[in-house]
């Protein structure tokens, strides 16, 4: 049962629990407790499974270590501490793994210190890092001297789990504490870790404490029940949720630096965002800039940098850094420790910095542009004000109107506490494939128990036992025909006895060497059909890419033709546009809840029109959505520009959640956009657009240009072909399927294959100690794609499958959306064809030619669109502005 922690305790309670040298030390270091102390340590003292929600610098770490501790020490007390791990914690991260060694060390030595002033000569309790970089002398030495507190990451605790004498050492786990487990739970790597918990649970003797910690997450009863998972008749395990998400007050506000976001030219509007950055960060003593892209990361710093120089010393060159995932570990680190010093006065970052490695103090924190969730808005606003007594402020900063809109809605939401839903990923059969593997190795065993076990874990509790022994039946090599593509059985199963178990003497060595859920990354190589070396391109780029697609690479436009293995061909298309904007593969998606949010804040906005409530309007904006003056201008002059340009085509309904506006606009190429006003966030968009794309290439037998966003999708058909689909041909019983046609021969579907066929241990990252390239992995997965196309239920292509629909797209909202068409709840009006797109439709049009090389061109193409709306409604605007 899940349950909410409703009693909060005072600081005498929790001493009176802890062992008297714990609660001496505790006493000195600390005048009063934090939130999550007051509501988590007496449940976790009790062996409570306990959920942990808080900001950060709220005290979590040690809501959980108090108690830990305590009990540890009375062991060492009674002298009955022996080499046997009690504690496991995991993080997602190294640095945080580090970062908690570091922060034992002080109360694991003091309270020692205090024992012997005490008189008493107890035994140390010992912690200790195990991850990838531990050397294996160390891993030696921790099976003579163990440690107590065993502080690692998902991927070493798979490993350890089948390490022959330290697996022993897990015998007495007590506790296992899981840190940042939202960021864990909403990919693969949390559905991996499910999988080990259970079975170090299956492994140790005694009943292990589960404790998760989360900063700010939706909805906590889905993470607990994750962190905790079922018992072996399916009930859930009881979970106890310490909610303090709110406890630190918090400062939100929109910016943006000009009015008219459509007029101004890009250098200047550009040069007053940088000017309002530059003077938030003397304003302070250490900002936080988050951007959304790598790319967008290294420009703000080169401008920030540019804009030191001038500033005559009152800002350093080198107190501005980058922080991001391209970036060494060792740049990382340094720059790291340089931000703990206080010897930085800006950081910037795409999402490297999100999770809560200690960075020292942060006073501020500014988002260049939308976030895209609210959940992410306040996790990155929450890295400000370490401690819990300080305001975590943040300042978002918009140089577009669409980003304008949804920061203005996402800090209304914020302040009302609605966050986002988590998406934790269901049944991913690669991963069961790794895992039973790694069972395999552990002992023989009977199906049913595996199965038994596997059913714990909630990302697997829906799994049917045929899916399961589809798994064994793969994995035990009884696709014959797959051995003559060097794909051999890692288990062998028998079927009749229905047992399974080890194959093979290196069966260890191949299952540690190539465990883990994260793909490897690298470049891939673009080339010209004659062979000419273009440059790189990232492999998520790739995915997107369809044959006659145009890109910018080393500031020349090319039109890509094929890939091989990890190579790209394109040809030259020097005088085109491209199609597809450098950046598109780092973008983060509009979160599903804000879409649907954001399209009730439409909704309202048009009817307050309307009346003619103009006043109303910038009074709620600037009160609820935090804006300043010319954010709020800016707003309202998109809404009324919208408004009165649909209601002179004669149209009484708006765009928002509840209405699919549909326009047909031919643009100068004659080409004819099919624009399908869909505010439901770019994963849903991906998977209608996918799935009507395909229905318009079939009937009108071309191929159909695609364009997603955030706020809708257009299907771009060429010269002289008519529309002849409609968003109502889609039917939600059938969607699945058409879109498993529609991306079977894409390169997002060789690409995910891959990832998929290589956690599934189908292809080998590493044999026997020797890498194998990604190159030939690639290589090798194109053939066997082709191979398995064939196999009814193989579950590596089923699993692709599931990746992109559920995980990579989003097709249960796009389902729920298709569902309100059908049920008429949600209404689709369409416009006339138009030579002028309406407003909200801009940036769908314009989505091809966002690349930065090309900005000129967007921002022109936009004022001639502008004014001649304008022309046309200003008037009406007029008339709308003097009423009020």
């Amino acid at each position: 049962m899940i349950v909410y922690a409703s009693k909060k305790y005072k600081k005498e309670e929790v001493l009176n629990v802890l062992h008297p040298l714990v609660s001496e030390w505790f006493n000195k270091k600390f005048e009063s407790l934090t939130p999550p102390q007051e509501y988590g340590i007496i449940p976790i003292f009790y062996n409570k499974n306990v959920l942990v929600s808080s900001p950060t610098g709220t005290g979590k770490t040690l809501t959980v270590f108090i108690t830990i501790l305590s009990k540890l020490f009375k062991m060492a007390y009674e002298n009955t501490l022996e080499d046997y791990v009690y504690a496991v914690y995991i993080s997602p991260l190294r640095a945080l793994n580090n970062d908690i060694y570091r922060n034992l060390e002080q109360p694991l030595y003091e309270i020692h210190e205090l024992a012997k002033e005490r008189g008493y000569d107890i035994p140390k309790v010992r912690h200790a890092v195990r991850t990838g970089d531990t050397p294996s002398y160390i891993k030696h030495k921790m099976l003579k001297k163990t440690p107590h507190i065993l502080i690692t990451t998902p991927e070493t605790l798979a490993i350890i789990l089948v390490a022959p004498k330290f697996r022993e050492k897990l015998r007495k786990v007590k506790w296992v504490i899981v840190d940042e487990i939202h960021s864990l739970a909403e990919s693969k790597r949390g559905s991996h870790l499910s999988l080990s918990l259970e079975r170090l649970t299956e492994l140790s003797d005694n009943q292990i404490c589960r404790i998760g910690l989360s900063a700010t997450i939706n909805p906590l009863e889905e993470i607990a029940k994750f962190l905790v998972g079922y018992n072996d008749d399916g009930t859930e395990r009881d979970c106890v949720i310490v909610d303090t998400r709110y406890s630190k007050k918090k400062m939100l506000r929109v910016v943006t630096p000009i009015e008219d976001l459509i007029h101004t030219p890009t250098e200047i509007t550009s040069q007053k965002m940088y000017e309002i950055l530059f003077d938030i960060i003397k304003k302070h003593r250490t900002t936080l800039v988050f951007t959304n892209t790598r790319s967008g990361t290294e420009r703000v710093v080169f401008h920030l940098k540019q804009l030191a120089k001038k500033s005559k010393g009152c800002i350093k060159v080198d107190q501005i850094a980058a922080h991001h995932s391209s970036l060494s570990r060792n740049v990382r680190f340094e720059i790291e420790e340089k931000l703990k010093k206080g010897d930085l006065k800006a950081i910037v970052s795409s999402t490297s910095l999100e999770l809560g490695i200690d960075i020292g103090y942060i006073d501020i924190v500014v988002q260049i542009g939308s976030p895209k969730s609210v959940t992410r808005c306040l996790q990155r606003i929450g890295r400000s004000g370490h401690q819990f007594h300080e305001k975590s402020k943040g300042i978002l900063v918009c140089i577009d109107r669409d980003d304008l809109v949804e920061d203005a809605v996402m800090v209304k939401e914020a302040y009302k506490h609605h966050l986002d839903k988590i998406h934790i990923p269901k049944k991913p059969l690669d991963v069961l494939a790794q895992h039973i593997m790694g069972m395999s190795i552990e002992k023989k065993w009977d199906a049913k128990d595996a199965y038994r076990v596997i059913k714990r874990s909630y990302t697997f509790h829906n799994l049917t036992y045929s899916e399961f022994k589809n798994v064994l039946k793969y994995l035990s090599g009884s696709y014959s025909t797959l051995e003559s593509y060097k794909v051999y059985g890692k288990i062998w199963f028998d079927k009749k006895e229905e047992q399974f178990g080890r194959r093979g003497k290196y069966a260890r060595v191949i299952y540690t060497l190539n465990i883990g859920t994260i793909p490897d990354e690298v470049d891939v190589k673009v080339f010209t059909i004659n062979g000419k070396y273009v440059g790189n391109i990232e492999e998520e780029f790739l995915e997107r890419l369809s044959p006659g697609d145009r890109f910018v690479l080393g500031g020349k436009v090319y039109e890509f033709v094929k890939s091989k293995g990890m190579k790209a061909y394109v040809k030259p298309a020097f005088e085109q546009k491209p199609t597809i904007p450098s950046w598109f593969s780092e973008m983060l998606p509009l979160s599903y809840d804000l879409a649907i949010k954001i399209g009730m804040f439409r909704d309202q906005i048009f009817k307050w029109i309307k009346k003619g409530e103009i006043n109303r309007i910038k009074n709620y904006i600037k009160r609820e959505c935090k804006t300043n003056e010319t954010a709020t201008n800016a707003i309202l002059n998109y809404f009324l520009q919208e408004y009165l340009y649909l209601k002179r085509l004669g149209i009484k309904e708006f765009p928002s959640h509840k209405v699919i506006l549909v326009e047909k606009y031919i643009d100068d190429m004659g080409r004819l956009y099919h624009i399908f006003h869909t505010l439901y966030g770019r994963r849903t968009n991906d998977a209608l657009a996918h799935a009507l794309g395909y229905l318009a290439s079939e009937k009108s037998r071309s191929n159909i240009g695609l364009a997603v966003h955030d706020n809708g999708f257009a299907l771009i058909y060429p010269r002289g072909i008519e529309p002849k689909v409609d968003i109502r041909n889609l039917k939600s019983s059938k969607i699945e399927e058409i879109l498993k046609k529609s991306i079977i021969n894409t390169e997002l579907m060789k690409r995910r294959f891959r990832h998929v066929a290589t956690r599934g241990l189908m292809i080998l990252r590493n044999y026997k100690g020797h890498e194998i390239s990604v190159n030939k992995q690639q290589l090798s997965a194109s053939t066997l794609l082709k191979v398995v196309k064939s196999f009814k239920d193989f579950p590596i292509l089923s699993e692709t499958f599931r990746e992109i629909l559920e995980d990579y797209m989003d097709i249960e909202h796009a389902k729920e959306v298709i569902r309100g068409i059908e049920k008429k709840k949600i209404k689709v009006i369409e416009l006339p064809i138009l030579h002028i797109p309406s407003p909200f439709a801009h940036n769908i049009v314009l989505e091809g030619l966002s690349d930065v090389v090309l900005l000129e061109d967007k921002r022109q193409i936009l004022e001639r669109f502008h004014e001649i709306i304008m022309k046309q409604i200003k008037e009406d605007m007029k008339i709308l502005y003097e009423k009020t």
